[in-house]
């Protein structure tokens, strides 16, 4: 951050009193610049015994596949970003079920939530940011083709846990890789 988005004046970095953290602070308003993790939320759109699936249009990580999620928007809650990302992403119509997923990716500063979604019905087509969309059994889901450690992790759980009979929460950390990470892209 270069500028303030208050009065247009330059920002420096300092620590403001009683905060730990580094700040942009505006050196003319005094304006204090709180940049925080951005949230990306989505489902887990369940069909029967298949999952949907989007092949992604965009990057990072064009061409491979992912849950349909994204970045949450300001003024809306996660459950509505969750239905809204699906509806996006797959033109696909879920209820939310239950949180079933939440990874920490610090390394990009990013929070990962995924929502057990039941389909509406079976009506599904590519958005913008998909190529295409489909569903998949366990047997079918292309593992060497998943976009993110996120959505690996969360349909592995997803999988492990239906076999088990009883759905639970998820929670874990998704570590660097081991090169240099990308800046702003989802793990």
């Amino acid at each position: 951050m270069n500028y303030c988005s208050q009065c247009g004046a330059k920002v420096g970095l300092g620590t403001p009193p009683g905060d730990h953290f580094p700040r942009h602070i505006c050196n003319v308003c005094g304006t204090i610049h709180y940049e925080n993790p951005k949230m990306v939320v989505g489902t887990i759109p369940e069909w029967g015994n298949r999952i949907l699936l989007c092949r992604r249009a965009i990057e990072p990580r064009y061409g491979f596949w992912t849950l349909p999620a994204g970045f949450m928007e300001n003024s809306e809650t996660t459950l509505q970003a969750a239905a809204r990302e699906t509806a996006e992403e797959a033109h696909a119509r879920v209820e939310i079920l239950t949180l079933y997923a939440l990874y920490n990716v610090p390394h990009i500063s990013q929070v990962h939530m995924f929502f057990r979604g039941r389909m509406l019905d079976e009506s599904f087509m590519p958005g913008q940011e998909s190529l295409e969309v489909a569903l998949f059994s366990e047997e079918e889901i292309p593992w060497e083709e998943l976009a993110f450690l996120s959505v690996r992790n969360t349909l592995e759980h997803y999988f492990e846990d239906r076999r088990q009979g009883a759905f639970g929460l998820h929670v874990g950390d998704i570590a660097p890789p081991r090169e240099a990470p990308e800046k702003n892209t989802l793990a």
